[in-house]
């Protein structure tokens, strides 16, 4: 069973831990939310997407390299890192000082992957990895999207049960709560 806590349990843990995985649906705002925090938090700002899966023109790198980075990121000693990839919760849980799970209604996940495509078309997104525009999402990444809770929850609460049982959980339903959870 997961160790979930309550968000202001999370807020003042976020103040002092080290390695914090921020995971959840695309498009649910995991980046845009870590990205202006990491600096205020002294860590240092991983992307999943940029620093581990993503080649230029958007060819996946091979899976076990991309377990040699997450060994090799994971070994620092401050980080905040976005990014869902449940295969490399061995590797990243047992690390974790705390998860933030953006586990938002798939509407709410849509519209943000809408807002992204409109903001960042043609144009490489700073949590994005080099030679990878964003482009319009095709019917595999909405489905993804779609089936999200159904497919992944499953798995992410598995994953954090094996590799991560007395991390620290905590759980945001609304973009709003990110909001709260990194007040000063």
């Amino acid at each position: 069973m997961p160790h979930h806590i309550p968000l202001s349990d999370a807020a003042r843990l976020l103040k002092t831990a080290e390695r914090v995985l921020v995971i959840g649906c695309s498009g649910g705002g995991k980046s845009p939310k870590t990205q202006p925090n990491a600096t205020r938090f002294d860590l240092e700002y991983l992307s999943y997407d940029r620093d581990i899966r993503w080649l230029p023109g958007w060819r996946v790198r091979d899976r076990g390299e991309q377990r040699m980075i997450v060994a090799d990121l994971v070994s620092r000693t401050r980080l905040i890192m976005d990014g869902t990839t449940v295969s490399t919760f061995d590797l990243r849980l047992p690390r974790a000082d705390l998860v933030i799970w953006i586990r938002v209604p798939r509407r709410v996940a849509l519209l943000g992957v809408a807002r992204r495509v409109l903001a960042n078309y043609g144009k490489v997104r700073r949590d994005m990895a080099a030679g990878c525009p964003e482009q319009l999402p095709d019917r595999e990444f909405l489905t993804f999207i779609w089936t999200f809770e159904k497919r992944m929850a499953p798995r992410i609460l598995d994953g954090m049960d094996r590799f991560g049982p007395k991390v620290p959980l905590a759980t945001l339903t609304a973009r709003n709560q990110f909001d709260q959870l990194f007040e000063p």
